[in-house]
């Protein structure tokens, strides 16, 4: 009711069907951006491509600089550009050994690049250090890889995220994804759940973040 009652207003401002259709497609996703999150950022990919750009012509300049070639590979693995990102990281095993993000961005550039024995041992590598980097979801990566004919691996991987208590949003709605995957609806439905539970108790702050997330539950939880 309230897009025809904007569709409605716009065309009597317009006078054209077609801009007011227009118009109102970029008020919906101008809102969504702002309070929900649901579509994806039109200009988050320009300032990836950007910012790739410039660490090269750094490392370039400076061919020992960890920092610039760490970011450039998490960027990489974001790009889904996973063999290149690996061919960054693994001489920097040395110099960043201490480094749980590091150990977890070169596992998951091998596992998603083929390399499943690399990846699943130099992710365990980055848990060990701290289970709790990156929210737990080396834990549920690593779930979802065993989830397709490995389940008592996938579970091994769930419940160890589970044991770190997660308060990501984000992490409970893959859960849900991984155990649905399983065929275990009931605790898909707990995911969701426990998800939801969670946004409810969350900060102002923290719940603009998490409302994308909290958002796909709630579609779950009302689809099945």
């Amino acid at each position: 009711m309230l897009k025809i009652s904007l569709f409605l207003i716009l065309m009597w401002l317009f006078g054209n069907p077609f801009i007011a259709i227009l118009v109102m497609l970029i008020v919906l996703y101008v809102l969504d951006r702002r309070f929900v999150g649901l579509t994806p950022s039109l200009f988050k990919p320009l300032k990836r491509i950007s910012r790739i750009k410039k660490l090269r012509q750094q490392i370039n300049r400076s061919p020992n600089d960890v920092s610039s070639k760490h970011e450039l590979a998490r960027l990489l693995i974001e790009r889904k550009k996973y063999s290149e990102a690996v061919r960054l990281l693994e001489p920097l095993q040395h110099t960043l050994e201490d480094s749980a993000e590091f150990w977890d961005d070169l596992g998951a550039g091998c596992l998603y690049s083929g390399d499943e024995d690399r990846g699943v041992v130099f992710t365990l590598r980055g848990l060990d250090l701290n289970p709790r980097v990156k929210y737990g979801a080396p834990y549920l990566r690593l779930a979802s890889h065993f989830s397709s004919g490995r389940t008592e691996q996938a579970l091994k991987h769930i419940h160890a995220f589970q044991a770190i208590n997660s308060s990501s949003c984000e992490a409970y709605e893959q859960l849900a994804s991984i155990y649905k995957k399983l065929g275990d609806g009931q605790e898909a439905r707990r995911s969701i759940e426990e998800g939801l539970r969670i946004y409810r108790m969350l900060p102002r702050y923290k719940k603009r973040q998490e409302r994308k997330w909290a958002v796909r539950l709630f579609w779950r939880k009302i689809t099945g």
